[in-house]
Order: C-alpha cells, then structure tokens, then sequence
C-alpha cells in the first residue's frame, strides 16, 4: 500500500481552510520567521511537529499566490538554502539518528525549490532542485519510507528529464544523473519491484559518460543485487543472479578501458576481482562444478600474484568434493593451512564442507588440518568446538563409522595442544561448551549402549572441567557416568574405583546406590545388603531408592537382598515420609520373592502376618486401596495364605499350616467401606482347615493338645459352625466356591468338632447333637458315618451313643440305595455287633439278637456271593459260638436261641454245608439230651 504525497499536498490538519494573503512579503516573513526560530533551537532537543505543520501552511499560501515575480522566485531560493543549511546544521550537531520530522523539514526546503525551479539568474535551477529531492529522497530511505523517497526521487528526476544528457557537462550533474537512477532503483528492489529496479540499472547504462567511477557504482549495484539473490539458494534466483553478476563483470571490463587514475584502476580490478568470485559462488550453488573450477583457475592466474583470496580454496575444495575427487579437495583443504592469511571462520567452514562430504572417512584428515592449524596461527578455542561439533556430527553414525569419528575425537581433545587452547584466559565459556558437546556425545554412545566409546568420551571431557573447588560436584558426576559405562562393561573393579573417586568429591545418594549395585553385580550380598541400609544416612536420600535397589535385586536374582531391602522399605511407611508406592504393594512383592524358596516359608508366614497386623492399624480401605483395586489386594493376600496352607499341610508342617489358613480366614473376613459383608464361604472353610490342621498336626508329632488348646481350636470352629448353618452359606451345588461350601468342609468340620468335643468330658451331649445335625444335612453320605462311627468306637476317648447312631445311620442309608455296597454294610453290621458286645456284654440283649436277624433278612433273596462271604460265615460262626456261655450257664433257652440263628446263617453261606450238618447233629443231640420232645418248638421259636 503506498503512503499519500506530502511533498506538494497541504497539510489539511492545519491549513483548511487557508486564510486569505494580501501580498507575497507576508507569507515569505512568515517563513522566515519560522527559520529563524529552527535556527535557535538547541540541537539536542527533539523537533517538535510545528516547525514543519508552520512552513508547510506557508508554502501553501505562497502556492496559491503563483506566478511569481524573479524578484520572489530569489527570495525564495535564499529560505529555501536557509532552511536547508539549518537542518544540515541541526544534524551535524546531533549525535542521534535523523528523526522524521527532520526529514519533513528537508522536504519543505526541497518543495520550496520545486516552486520556483525557472528562476533566472541562477544556474543549472533544475539540478540544484533536483539534488534537494535526491538527498531529501535518501533521508526517507534511511527512515524506510520507501513511498516518500520514491516520491522524491521521481521528482528529482522530472526536473531533469528535459536536459539533453549530451549537454551536461558539469561532473556533478553527471553524477547526479547516475545517482538518481541508482537511488530509484534500490528504492524499487526494497518494495520487490525487481522488473522496475533492473530497468533502471540497465537505463543507467546511458549515464556513464565514460567515467570508470560511474563504471564502479554501476557494477557495484549490479553485484549488490546479484548477492541478495545468490543468498536465497532458489534456482530461479541464482540464474537471474547470475546474469546480474555478469553485467557487473561487463561493466568493469568497460571501466578499465576507459579509466585514467592508478586508484581507479586498482578499484575497478578488486572489483572484477570480486564478481568472479561470486560468479564461482553462483555456479558452485548451482553444481557446475566444472565451471566453478575454471573460476578458480582465472582468478590465480590473473595479474602477476593471482588473486589469493581465501574462499578460493574453499570454493575449489567443494567443487572438488562435488565431483567426487576426495584427493584434490585434501589438497586443497591442507594447503589453506599454509595460509596464515586465511580467516579462521573460512577454514572452519571448509572443514565443516570436507566433512560433511567425506564423513568418517576424512576425520583423520580434519585432525591433521586442524592439529596443522594450531602450529602456524592462532587458533580459537570456538574453532576447536566447530571441528570436533562437525566431526561428532548431529546425529551418530553406527558401525564402523561411529568408532573411527569416536576415536578421532577422544585424540583431537587430548592433544595438549588443543587443550592448551582451552586454558587460555577467557575461554571459560568456551571450556563449558566443549564440555557439555563431549558429555552430549558421550550420553548417546552409552544411550546406544556403546559403553566403550562412551566411557572414552566421558573420560575426556573430564579434561575440560577444572580442578577447582567449586567444579568438584561436576567431576563427582563425571565419575558416576564413568562407573555406569563400566558396569555396561562388567568391569566392576573400575567402576568401584570411580564411583569411590566420586564419593569423595560428593557423597550422595547417587553414589550409595551405585555402590549397592556393582556389590550386587559380584554377588556380595553382605555388603549390598550393608550399602543398602546405609542409604538413608545421606543428606539428599528419598525412599525411591530403597524401591529401586530391590528392582534392582530382583533383577539380578539376588532375592536376599531383594527381600532386605523391601523389609527396610516397610519401615518407613509409618514414618510419614512420601513413598514411592503403596504399602500393599511392598507387602505383596516380599511374599512373592519369598515364596520362590520353599524354605522360606516361616519368613512368608511373619511378612504375612506383619501386613494384617498394618491392615488393623490403618484399616483395609488405606492399606488395600478401595473399590476394585482394594478387593483384588485382599483377595490376593487371603488367596495365597490359602495356598501357603495347603502347601505347608501337604508337606506335612502342620503348624505352619494351621496358621496360614488363620491368616487366609481373617484377610477374607475383612470388610471395607465399599463392601457389605466379607467372603463367609471362604472364611469358614480356612476356619475348618485351620482346625483340622492342628488336629493333625498333633497326631503327626504324637503329642496331646492342652485343654486350653482345645477350647480355643473349639471356639474358634464355633465361628464355622456359626456359618453353616446360617442360611447364607448353603451346600454347593456348583462348581462356585466363593458362593456356597462343598460337602467335605461340612464333614471336615463335623469331624474336628467331634474329635476336639471328645477330649472334654462335658461334651458327650454335644458330640451326640452335631453328629445328628451332620447326618441330617444334605452334605452327609454313608462313607462319613461309617468313618465317625469308627472313630467313636475306638479308643480311650470312645462314644457308643454316638458310634451306634452313626452306624446305624450309615447302614440305614446304605439299604436305602439302588444298589448297596454289601461290602460297607457287613463292616457295618459286624462293627454293630462288637460295639454292641463290648458294651453290653449280655447274651440275652436283644438288641444284639436283632442286629444278626437284620443280617439274616438282608441275606434273603441275594445272589449266591453278593453278600460278602467272609464276612456272612463270621456272622454264623459268631452267632453259633455265642450258644457256649449259655450252654454253661444252663440257659437252654438262650442257647437254642444262638445255635438256631447260627445254623439259618450258615444256610445262605456258600461253602459251610458241612458246618451246617455238624450244627445239625449238633443241635439234634442238644434238644434230645436238654429238651425232650419240644426241641421242635423251641427250634421253630428261635429262627421265627
């Protein structure tokens, strides 16, 4: 957008509308009036706005009294130089930079010329106006009002634009002429009106009047445009550079023809000099590198010396690398060294090209180059960063590559040379960047898990960290690093010795754990175990470390240690220290590890015991956690107490079992906020384990329970009993344990609460009752009575109350099947009997009697075998023999009664046919001797 002319415009602000002037003498005392008040005004002090708002309402009054008398036209001319000479005065005074109203200024006293331009008397009017608006144009120029100093400079060139160029004469006017055209054009390159801005260069041409230093300036702004866009790397741009940088070289092969002045020439040839240059630039970011060469090849040869300008060598170096011809570009690279005038950023730059170019296969040449440089000049130590920065390039090679720039590097920073270089006074800012470069590399070789090359680089960039007491924090680092790369090398002898360099420097947490882990990598579970416990006497300890050393054990399968250190752990969670994970958690590893080693099972047993004992502190929704998360932690601890239990009892430790299954009926007894009631079925069936479980371990260790043991292992099965019989818990019916109890816990329990109520004397009744309450549930089969019903026959703690229900319980349900198992009702029938026998002892007890007719009616009707053999000649064998005592007694009656029961047995026993006639004849000889003639009867009584 371009800005509004205010050369000829008047200022609206101030001049509408604009009073009436009587006489010309009026408005040009007003001018002078204000040129006299400028004149006065101290230089230091800024412009304010109302010198200019003042003159410029003036010379719209004196426009508007046009035409003029040559009279006025003078007096003007002398305000008009007046005004100018003041404004020159005022800048020369001041120190700061041309303001814009300085400028307005400039423009009035320009305006003021443009009014009276035909006056006579005067000469050459139009181009002292003109040169008014050419340097007023370059005001606005340089305040970057590009619109103003156009403005100026078309108007300047108007009023000239009439003159016969052949009929200037005068050198300055000529100049002017060129200047103007120079003007106007780099005012339309800077609004990108290029088409316009190569007109003019080219129309600028006309101007020269053959005077080499027009030659200069010409080709001087063609070299100019040329640069700018050589600099924009575009193809398009660096063809049209080209041709610009052609037409400066044109212009000074024109320009040494014409010039007469030794400076001139000398101008003119550094000049030419200089757009060859930049024509090999222009060809070389094209990639004609032939042509680059050929460049290269004139400006050497040209004059007596050639030209030795020091991007020569780089330029033939790239294109020598352009072409792929590695050994010129090395020699062109180490012949920059011999040259002492080279600049220190141009080698460096061509180092940074060679490499690029080269890659690894040229950084023993980049070393060479460089440690060459440092013989035969100065050399900064920002270079030194560049090379070794292009060497380790931004990101890293891998293979071969990466070792040969690793070792380049590790030889160029330790040359005490190189060195020395950074020990000089003022390199300090430099010394830290070489530092942090060699670090940064050092960090992505160990990254990569090149630990050689990276303890290589951090080996030497420890020779950029001083000696002095306020870098020992920086040093303590550098060997922390270094003991990590070598305990990435197993070389843990090394690593211990630096990380103990680093503890002396700075004792820290770092270096404690370090310690702890090259003690791990040798095994020395003493002292990591040791190192581990001394961690929280540093200053700067946190408890992830604690955390983190028993990763680290586990990692390395060093479960002691990795069991010590979560133990060291748990002691801080009452301590009210921020910890780096939940307490459950900790818990929950420890018993993990533990668990592996079948050994450690005591240790589980305590750890697990420990953690109820927090969860009673602190409550199940802190310890747990809440909600889903909570109930997987809970479920997780009373699941693996549970399998711990079975584990230890399966291996026959029944102490350790019994107090495992405790744990597992309290960790799922345990109800949280989000939950309504505990896991019942789970905690009567560890209830019941855990009994049966002491029970069997005091037969295991052949010992006898104190009473106070077995009223508490009876209290506590109360708790089961509780529950099954609640309606809550049912008998399973599904393969769901957590929902309801298989019949075997029910047995199980009916089982220790028979055996625990034997052991008291009071508990006669009560066995009785659960016994009863057992048979009549669902869960109750004939095997569990006939195996309670053993149990309470024998031995010094027997029932026969309990033993004679269970058993006849048993044989009830056993002839209440399809199919009876005859086998378990003749132990059955048999374990009657001798129950039976031994406490009543009466052979006249009927109930005795009965128990053998029940036998003889279940043998009626089976098939020959079915009831077992053995078993049914015991019964008639048995039933015979319990005739003797009665025969001796006298009681025939009784007797009778015996034989007749063990002869009709023996008739449904294969195999006792000879039995059966002895008893016959027997029994035969028996009536007729004691009974006469009713032995019939009595015989007929005693089987009826």
């Amino acid at each position: 957008m371009r800005i509004a002319e205010i050369s000829s415009t008047p200022d609206r602000r101030r001049a509408s509308p604009v009073p009436a002037v009587s006489n010309h003498s009026t408005v040009l005392t007003q001018i002078e009036t204000t040129i006299k008040s400028l004149e006065r005004h101290l230089p230091l002090h800024p412009l304010p706005d109302s010198f200019s708002s003042e003159l410029r309402l003036a010379l719209v009054q004196l426009t508007q009294l046009a035409p003029f008398p040559n009279s006025v036209k003078l007096q003007v001319w002398k305000l008009s130089y007046r005004l100018w000479n003041t404004c020159v005065d005022l800048s020369n005074a001041s120190t700061a930079k041309i303001s814009e109203e300085h400028a307005k200024l400039r423009q009035v006293a320009a305006d003021l010329l443009f009014q009276t331009s035909d006056v006579a008397g005067i000469p050459s009017p139009a181009f002292k106006a003109a040169l008014f608006f050419y340097k007023t144009g370059l005001v606005w120029y340089d305040l970057r009002k590009f619109d103003l100093a156009n403005n100026c400079f078309e108007k300047a060139t108007d009023l000239v634009s009439n003159i016969e160029i052949s009929s200037v004469s005068d050198e300055d006017d000529r100049k002017l002429l060129l200047d103007l055209n120079l003007a106007r054009s780099r005012a339309a390159w800077d609004v990108l009106d290029r088409n316009l801005a190569i007109a003019l260069l080219n129309r600028s041409k006309n101007v020269l009047f053959g005077v080499s230093r027009n030659y200069n300036a010409l080709a001087n702004q063609y070299l100019t445009f040329g640069k700018t866009l050589l600099s924009t790397s575009e193809v398009s741009a660096v063809n049209e550079a080209l041709k610009l940088i052609n037409d400066a070289l044109e212009l000074c092969e024109k320009g040494l023809r014409v010039v007469k002045r030794t400076e001139e020439t000398l101008n003119l040839k550094e000049l030419r000099l200089k757009t060859l240059r930049f024509i090999a630039a222009a060809h070389l970011q094209k990639d004609e590198f032939e042509s680059v060469l050929k460049c290269v090849k004139i400006l050497r040869e040209v004059g007596s010396g050639g030209d030795h300008h020091p991007s020569l060598s780089v330029m033939a170096m790239k294109a020598w690398l352009g072409l792929g011809r590695y050994g010129e570009a090395e020699k062109e690279l180490r012949g920059m060294v011999l040259n002492k005038g080279i600049p220190e950023g141009v080698w460096v730059s061509a180092v940074e090209s060679y490499f690029q170019a080269a890659g690894a296969a040229g950084a023993e040449t980049i070393k060479g180059v460089f440690l060459g440089l440092l013989e035969r000049c100065h050399v900064s130590a920002g270079a030194a960063i560049r090379v070794v920065n292009r060497i380790i390039g931004n990101g890293l090679s891998h293979g071969e590559g990466m070792k040969v720039r690793a070792n380049v590097v590790t030889e160029l920073v330790t040359d005490e040379r190189v060195v020395a270089v950074f020990d000089r006074e003022g390199a300090a800012k430099e010394r830290t960047t070489m530092h942090a470069l060699l670090w940064n590399c050092a960090t992505e070789h160990f990254r990569s898990k090149e630990y050689l090359l990276s303890a290589e680089m951090f080996e030497k960039s420890m020779l950029y960290v001083p000696h002095g007491i306020e870098n020992r924090i920086l040093r303590a680092k550098g060997y922390r690093v270094l003991c990590l790369c070598y305990l990435g090398l197993l070389q843990l002898d090394r690593a211990e010795e630096y990380i103990n360099e680093a503890e002396k420097l700075e004792p820290n947490i770092a270096s404690s754990f370090l310690k702890f882990k090259i003690f791990l990598q040798k095994n020395d579970h003493d002292r990591a175990i040791a190192q581990m416990k001394a961690m929280p006497s540093c200053l700067d300890f946190t408890t992830d470390f604690i955390s983190l050393s028993a990763h680290e054990a586990v990692a390395c399968r060093c479960l002691p240690v990795a069991t010590a250190s979560l133990s060291q752990l748990l002691n801080f969670y009452s301590s009210g220290k921020s910890m780096p994970t939940n307490e459950v958690v900790v818990f929950r590893t420890l018993v993990t590890i533990l668990s592996q080693d079948p050994a450690n099972e005591t240790d589980v047993l305590r750890y697990m015991k420990q953690a109820h004992s927090r969860l009673s502190e602190i409550g199940p929704d802190l310890f747990f956690g809440k909600c889903e998360v909570g109930r997987r932690e809970k479920n997780w601890f009373a699941g693996n107490a549970w399998n711990s239990g079975v584990k230890t009892g399966q291996e026959k430790n029944y102490e350790l079992s019994a107090e495992f299954f405790k744990l597992a009926s309290e960790f799922y007894g345990v109800v949280g906020d989000e939950e309504t009631e505990g896991n019942n079925v789970m905690v009567c069936k560890s209830i019941i384990m855990a009994v049966s479980a002491i029970i069997a371990g005091e037969k295991h260790r052949n010992c006898t329970l104190l009473e106070t043991e077995v009223r508490q292992a009876i209290d506590f099965l109360g708790r089961a009993g509780k529950m099954l019989m609640s309606s809550s818990a049912s008998i399973r019916q599904t393969d769901d344990q957590t929902t309801a109890i298989e019949p075997n816990f029910f047995f199980m329990y009916t089982w220790s609460s028979f055996d625990l109520y034997s052991r008291l004397s009071d508990m006669s009744a009560q066995q009785l009752s659960l016994v009863k309450a057992f048979a009549s549930s669902k869960s109750c089969n004939p095997k569990h009575l006939l195996q309670i019903g053993l149990e309470a026959s024998q031995g010094p703690r027997s029932n026969p109350e309990v033993c004679a229900f269970a058993l006849n319980t048993c044989l009830a349900s056993l002839l209440a099947s399809p199919s009876p198992d005859y086998q378990t009702v003749a132990l059955v029938l048999r374990k009657l009997i001798s129950i039976r026998t031994i406490y009543k002892g009466d052979t006249e007890d009927d109930s005795i009697t009965e128990i053998y007719k029940q036998a003889y009616r279940i043998m009626v009707g089976l098939r020959e075998g079915e009831y077992p053999v053995e078993e049914a000649k015991w019964l008639a064998m048995t039933a015979w023999n319990r005739a003797a005592l009665p025969v001796k007694m006298g009681q025939i009656e009784s007797a009778k009664k015996w034989m007749n029961i063990g002869m009709e047995l023996a008739t449904k026993v294969r195999g006792m046919h000879t039995y059966k006639s002895c008893m016959e004849d027997y029994l035969a000889s028996f009536e007729k001797k004691f009974c006469g003639q009713d032995s019939g009867k009595s015989r007929t009584q005693a089987v009826s």
